[in-house]
């Protein structure tokens, strides 16, 4: 699944900080090596629990994480939709991922300078979403000089357009992202084709200091953020940059102490890579055999052919049917025999929708 979320922000905020910890993160990672499709994308495993428990199951002689991809989007300043400083390289590549990582400082210090002078994440979150509305604003209203003529004639998939394209206008105007219009599912599909900045989901990354990374409820910056973010229903991740970093350079055992001495259970960067996964409706399915477990990425609601297309065109082509066992089934019974003799084991056809968890056998024909 070629999906991406791109990491955005103002300058001084962390955000190269963050993506190089990223890439460090896939480079030091024994079973998905970091891999550079680009020089600003970067590679990294989804942390799974499950797939470390089938492994200790089934014994394999490999085991293979499924991945995520980050794009680390060219800085942006107020006057982007116009093409200030790297404004243009800015929007073009923040059309080409699927989510948005928003990093926004959190933190004092008078050593780094602030683009705008002062720490006040609200403005910057409203500085670069204003940015992004602007843009959508002047592609909507090219779109609308040339539908207004055909919704006069009556033109009936026009006069739907022009209605959907005003919606658009008056939010747009009124301030707020495309993310916030609600539309009915047939409008959503002419919505999509307009590949707008502010349709896409988002996510808000305070980035704090190392003093206050086991502390956020103390952080005023925090409270901000989350009190913003409420308003859009998205989610806030905590992270120090600075920390993930170093954390990234450590092995499994380094870095769960290193965590421990922290007082924190999970890295920023893992709730990240999880909440960017979710994001995007992403869930992960498992097949499971002596030579390999291996987890995949699907799009929730994909049906057992397209799942098995993600391994090979071939598995979706000759599809047959899939021996489906979900996870904590497998587990309780301790193996795919106990499984079965359980009944827990099910053979599932083309219509059926994978779950995230399901581990899967494809059985096929070409």
């Amino acid at each position: 699944m070629a999906l991406t979320a791109g990491i955005v922000g103002l300058p001084n905020v962390g955000k190269s900080t963050l993506f190089n910890a990223i890439t460090q993160a896939g480079a030091e990672s024994a079973n998905y090596p970091f891999c550079t499709i680009d020089p600003n994308v970067g590679i990294v495993e989804v942390p799974d629990e499950r797939l470390q428990k089938l492994t200790e199951l089934v014994q394999p002689k490999k085991t293979v994480p499924t991945a995520f991809e980050f794009t680390d989007i060219a800085g942006i300043v107020k006057g982007a939709s116009k093409g200030e400083g790297l404004g243009n390289k800015f929007l073009s590549h923040i059309r080409q991922v699927d989510a948005i990582c928003h990093v926004v400082r959190a933190f004092a210090d008078d050593n780094i300078t602030h683009v705008s002078g002062k720490v006040d994440p609200v403005s910057d979150i409203e500085t670069i979403n204003l940015e992004l509305i602007l843009a959508d604003l002047e592609t909507v209203e090219k779109r609308l000089t040339r539908v207004t003529k055909l919704a006069k004639q009556k033109d009936k998939e026009a006069v739907v357009e022009f209605d959907i394209l005003t919606k658009l206008k008056d939010a747009f105007e009124a301030e707020k992202p495309a993310r916030s219009v609600e539309f009915t599912e047939e409008q959503q599909k002419l919505v999509k084709q307009l590949h707008l900045l502010t349709s896409k989901p988002i996510l808000y990354v305070a980035n704090v200091s190392e003093d206050e990374v086991a502390d956020q409820e103390g952080n005023e910056y925090v409270q901000q953020i989350r009190k913003f973010a409420s308003g859009e229903n998205a989610e806030v991740i905590i992270v120090c940059a600075k920390i993930e970093s170093e954390i990234a350079e450590l092995d499994g055992e380094e870095k769960q102490m290193f965590l421990e001495e922290l007082g924190i259970q999970e890295s920023g960067l893992d709730q990240l890579i999880k909440a960017s996964y979710s994001l995007l409706g992403l869930a992960t399915y498992f097949t499971a055999g002596e030579q390999e477990v291996r987890a995949w990425t699907f799009k929730n609601g994909m049906k057992a052919p397209e799942c098995a297309g993600i391994i090979h065109t071939d598995f979706e082509r000759g599809f047959i049917r899939a021996e489906t066992v979900a996870y904590d089934d497998l587990l309780a019974g301790g193996s795919m025999s106990a499984a079965k003799e359980a009944g827990k084991v099910r053979l599932e056809g083309k219509e059926y929708e994978v779950k995230d968890g399901d581990v899967i056998h494809f059985r096929f024909n070409v």
